[in-house]
């Protein structure tokens, strides 16, 4: 799965924040969703979920994008 990065920007808030996805296998077995957020141009903070099957973490996945849309975030190239 290609790493998702999400973007919401509006000048009029001073408001430019970034959302990144990314799928990885663990040393086990196991299948992580990283995510990490932020405003842009900063690091941000990062999160790790442990899924037990990649298939599992690609509903994650869905879930938190569909979510992240929701409330205005897009898409950046």
């Amino acid at each position: 799965m290609t790493p998702v990065h999400l973007e919401r920007i509006n000048p009029d808030r001073n408001m430019a924040r970034f959302y990144r996805i990314d799928v990885a296998p663990t040393l086990f077995g196991e299948t992580s969703v990283l995510r990490s957020w932020g405003r842009i141009g900063t690091l941000g903070r990062t999160t790790i979920e442990t899924c037990a099957s990649r298939d599992v973490a690609g509903k994650s996945v869905a879930r938190t994008v569909e979510a992240k849309s929701r409330r205005g975030y897009v898409a950046s190239p």
